[in-house]
């Protein structure tokens, strides 16, 4: 019987093993090793880590937690989860049963870039999605922004932001509402509306071909793709979700459900209308969420 099992194990998952296992918490984490921003070759905003590689990251934590006797990793899926608080069953993708007092789940969001070729081979590597990650390094920069309707917010942001030469891509006829457009406007920002064929090119030096024979040359490509949280387990354990398909969580980073607990990309307060998807905040969701399965362990300890 584990005290916690942690499903994922990016910057939440790891930050919450390395609490429970200074406590001397048995803790077993399943790793399925697929980050979402794997492609990228930066992080920011992770204060002493600013401009670092996220795999270093990963790297470093799993090293740290090793220092741990009671924290175990493994690599894996959890295929299946039942049970209730203080009994929960974790079935992992070998088969074998797992039997663990509380959950926590850092299970993250994937990325579904629109289906224009050559858009997803280039995502992380001269396509970035997130202005705050990424802006900075490309201040100055001809922008393309792939984008509709209210999504297109993003391509007046960067152009109030980065450049003076932004051009809103909608692949199709517009559904930007008027006063996004009228922003947009403001900001000098051209809009687009032509479908796209595909996307060549290298970091610094993109082609955007539309279907009219026409080809735009940018220096860098923003695209805010939808995404889908991997929610599937917390919802078959019955966890309240948002429309967003994310977790809803309390301030002690608790779902619905007694004794299973969530952070990262794929959880947020009711107060809040999405995540904030970042490589910080989800480190701090895994801590905060470890100090109260810590102190909910502790409790029903005496409670017995």
């Amino acid at each position: 019987m584990y005290d916690v099992v942690i499903v994922g194990a990016g910057a939440a998952g790891l930050s919450a093993a390395l609490v429970l296992g200074r406590q001397k918490r048995s803790v077993l984490i399943v790793d399925g090793g697929r980050p979402r921003n794997a492609p990228a070759a930066e992080m920011h905003m992770y204060l002493g880590r600013d401009g670092g590689a996220p795999a270093h990251l990963l790297a470093d934590g799993r090293a740290e937690i090793e220092a741990y006797p009671t924290v175990e990793r493994i690599s894996g899926q959890v295929s299946g989860v039942a049970g209730a608080d203080g009994a929960f069953e974790v079935t992992i993708d070998d088969g074998r049963p797992v039997q663990v007092r509380k959950l926590f789940f850092a299970v993250g969001v994937t990325d579904v870039p629109w289906e224009i070729p050559g858009l997803a081979e280039r995502w992380g590597s001269g396509v970035f999605h997130c202005p705050f990650c990424h802006g900075f390094e490309t201040d100055g920069l001809t922008l393309a922004v792939l984008a509709n309707g209210p999504d297109a917010a993003l391509g007046a942001y960067v152009a109030d932001r980065y450049s003076d030469d932004v051009v809103v891509c909608t692949n199709g006829p517009s559904t930007i509402p008027d006063p996004l457009r009228a922003m947009l406007d403001k900001t000098g920002a051209r809009v687009v509306e032509t479908p796209v064929e595909h996307i060549e090119g290298e970091p610094g030096s993109l082609r955007v071909f539309f279907a009219d024979g026409s080809v735009l040359e940018r220096q860098a490509l923003y695209h805010r793709a939808p995404t889908t949280p991997n929610t599937a387990l917390t919802r078959a354990l019955g966890c309240e979700h948002f429309d967003d398909g994310c977790v809803r969580v309390d301030e002690f980073g608790k779902t619905t459900v007694p004794g299973v607990s969530a952070g990262g990309d794929a959880a947020h307060l009711a107060a809040v209308p999405e995540p904030v998807t970042l490589v910080a905040p989800a480190a701090a969701d895994g801590v905060r969420a470890a100090v109260w399965l810590e102190q909910d362990l502790f409790a029903e300890t005496f409670a017995d």
